[in-house]
């Protein structure tokens, strides 16, 4: 899973880097690299948010992981805003998964009466009648009252009008059930029941991206702009 994780975290790093390029930098070929790149990007999100809905199942106070996860997002929200606040980030990863962590500790009880495969197949569905939200639809063709799109209160449930802003955004609906898809998978992981393929490490850089994806998450983006900054600077010199 850490090296799962590791994969994700270096494939969301060069995103954000063909991002600042693109809109940071205003380069043509980092607008190119963005638009190749961007189909992927769901995919290895999804990764990244399903691995931490499993390892919620490892973890012995998910309301403190949760709180403290909160309060490093808080700090990016507050930071960007400062310092880039064409850029900012209002509902980014860490405030989701930190989000989810927290109502994970406390709606474990509740979720642990769930039968495995109904919460799972249950999480799949949900997901799928949800990943529309943000363009009105719900389950496949359902129009949703446009008052919920007025506002932009509602942003962290995946419901805002065209003046929202965030450089980095995973509302709730339907990336929750991606995170709840894993915290059922996460049972098979605590019991150690995973495929014993799946337990030897097989590429150790890469594992230990998982196992610090949080400080990758928090320095990578200022050395980034840093170095795209240096490179502008040298261009230009």
């Amino acid at each position: 899973m850490d090296e799962i994780r590791g994969f994700a975290v270096l494939c969301m790093i060069f995103y954000h880097g063909f991002y600042s390029l693109a809109y940071l930098f205003q380069l043509d070929w980092g607008m190119a690299l963005l638009r190749f790149f961007m189909p992927a990007e769901p995919f290895f999100a999804g990764a990244f948010i399903l691995i931490s809905g499993i390892s919620s199942n490892l973890s012995h106070s998910n309301l403190l992981r949760g709180a403290k996860l909160l309060a490093v997002a808080l700090a990016v929200t507050l930071v960007t805003w400062l310092v880039v606040p064409d850029q900012v980030i209002v509902f980014g990863i860490l405030h989701f998964l930190s989000i989810c962590m927290l109502l994970f500790g406390l709606l474990r009880p509740l979720q642990e009466k769930i039968p495995l495969w109904v919460g799972l197949i249950g999480s799949v569905v949900l997901y799928l009648c949800t990943m529309d939200i943000s363009r009105g639809i719900l389950a496949f063709g359902i129009s949703l009252p446009d008052a919920l799109y007025e506002t932009n209160w509602l942003a962290p449930l995946g419901f805002h009008n065209a003046s929202f802003l965030s450089a980095d955004y995973f509302p709730l609906l339907p990336w929750a059930f991606v995170f709840a898809a894993g915290t059922f998978i996460g049972r098979w992981a605590a019991r150690g029941q995973f495929p014993k393929w799946m337990y030897p490490s097989r590429v150790p850089p890469l594992s230990w991206m998982g196992r610090h994806a949080l400080i990758l998450y928090i320095v990578h983006q200022p050395v980034i702009i840093g170095v795209c900054t240096a490179i502008e600077w040298l261009m230009g010199a």
